[in-house]
């Protein structure tokens, strides 16, 4: 059994790899190019795969990506295809969810503000505009892992928490109420913050555009640390130019990179970090964990973790 590993990996952990069952054989391609020529041998990827490689796949059954995220691999060849595909999902969510927490309490206690005047006589105007977030209601889209550990956070500080999802979900106690889809518009409606969690997919592409920012309350706050490309780009800088919404911390945007003339950079009410909620010192040793207990599983023939449906994307 042949395993590309197309993701650096310390070497402890490829050890770990090898050692956790028998009879395989690691590859470890030495550019894109040794990658394609050596893909007709495969059967396992761990790690990113392009859709050249996966043209070349002869004997590949199962893609363990490094993200979790698979927006990027849903072409139509492989996805119609038998491969398994398993992600990182719910490996991510704490440091997502301690990101997304971050850029909250930076828009809510005037910490961008701060550090953007570098002026003592704002001491007053930020302190009559911070927040407290007791009993405040968050609005979170996706109760999937990441959506959880938020609300587990959220919690913590006294919110209150709604929730929508397509999937009937688990549901930690924490959360008040998830709804379905069909309810995303009473939950903006509802909610002082809203934090996006679900994945990108053809059903939330633009999924906030106009109309979901009409729907929210203008004092309210958006804060996304999933998939840029759920927000219509248009439609986002309206809401905070015109004052539809509050503000806004988004770790991911509707371009990236976005470039340096983007309003969004400029905006007073905007907090932007570059991609970088997915940022953890255990983020490997997660990842891997899950890599060898799916290995073991797979090759025993068990139902695997962390799998994805490649017809729903997620």
């Amino acid at each position: 059994m042949k395993v590309l590993i197309n993701d650096r990996l310390d070497d402890h952990h490829l050890v770990q790899i090898q050692s956790s069952v028998e009879d395989i054989d690691l590859i470890i391609p030495e550019s894109s190019d040794d990658a394609l020529d050596i893909m007709p041998e495969i059967d396992i990827i761990f790690g990113g795969m392009s859709r050249d490689m996966f043209k070349r796949a002869e004997r590949l059954k199962w893609v363990q990506t490094w993200g979790a995220g698979v927006d990027g691999m849903m072409y139509a060849e492989f996805v119609h295809s038998e491969v398994i595909l398993t992600s990182a999902k719910g490996t991510v969510g704490v440091h997502l969810s301690e990101h997304a927490m971050a850029l909250l309490l930076g828009l809510t206690r005037g910490i961008a503000r701060a550090i953007r005047t570098e002026d003592w006589n704002e001491r007053m105007p930020i302190r009559h505009a911070s927040w407290e977030l007791i009993d405040k209601t968050m609005g979170i889209v996706g109760l999937g892992g990441t959506g959880c550990d938020v609300a587990i956070r959220a919690h913590a500080f006294g919110m209150r928490i709604i929730a929508v999802d397509p999937e009937d979900v688990e549901v930690p106690d924490c959360v008040e109420a998830c709804w379905k889809m069909d309810r995303f518009y009473d939950l903006l409606s509802a909610s002082d913050i809203v934090v996006v969690c679900c994945p990108l997919t053809e059903e939330t592409r633009g999924l906030f555009d106009r109309l979901a920012f009409e729907k929210m309350q203008n004092h309210a706050l958006l804060v996304n640390v999933t998939r840029g490309k759920i927000m219509d780009e248009a439609s986002l800088v309206e809401a905070l130019e015109t004052g539809q919404i509050a503000g806004a911390g988004l770790d991911v945007t509707p371009q990236e990179p976005l470039p340096a003339d983007h309003p969004l950079w400029h905006m007073p009410n905007v907090i932007i970090t570059p991609h970088t909620a997915g940022g953890s010192p255990n983020r490997q040793d997660r990842i891997v964990n899950l890599f060898c207990e799916n290995l073991r599983r797979f090759l025993n023939g068990e139902d695997m973790l962390s799998v994805i449906d490649k017809n729903k994307g997620y």
